[in-house]
């Protein structure tokens, strides 16, 4: 992942997102990350023409309005934004709950460890992962 390709982080538990911010970090990540709080907000971010397309998406499943399944099933049904890869991050440890993101094709699915230092291995996890990788073009 190049530096200028941004991350979107939808979460919308206040420490989560610091957490997830201060893991980035602590890992020297320069890619941008930008923060909403649910997944009506993730859409209105996606379609505006003045938001960074993201080449990431971190989701976390257990929100208000719209929580993170009913975002992946919006998401992954329009052309123009299903290639983004989505990673769910969440505390749910449900199979169902895992089990319906990887049928709306997320790309991943990791349960949130309680432990910093486990949490930050994680996140070196996903971005070594996406830095190697070849993501789709804009």
């Amino acid at each position: 992942m190049n530096a200028h390709h941004s991350i979107l982080l939808i979460e919308d538990d206040r420490i989560d997102a610091m957490t997830v911010t201060r893991a980035l970090r602590d890992l020297g990540s320069t890619n941008p990350l930008h923060h909403v709080t649910d997944g009506e907000k993730a859409l209105s971010f996606l379609v505006d023409p003045a938001s960074p397309r993201p080449m990431l998406i971190l989701l976390d499943l257990n929100m208000p309005r719209m929580n993170g399944a009913e975002f992946l099933a919006v998401i992954k049904a329009d052309d123009l934004f299903r290639a983004i890869p989505i990673v769910v991050l969440t505390t749910s440890q449900e199979d169902r709950d895992r089990l319906r993101a990887f049928d709306l094709s997320a790309a991943g699915y990791i349960v949130k460890p309680v432990d910093y230092t486990q949490f930050v291995n994680v996140m070196r996890t996903v971005l070594d992962y996406w830095t190697t990788s070849q993501t789709p073009p804009i």
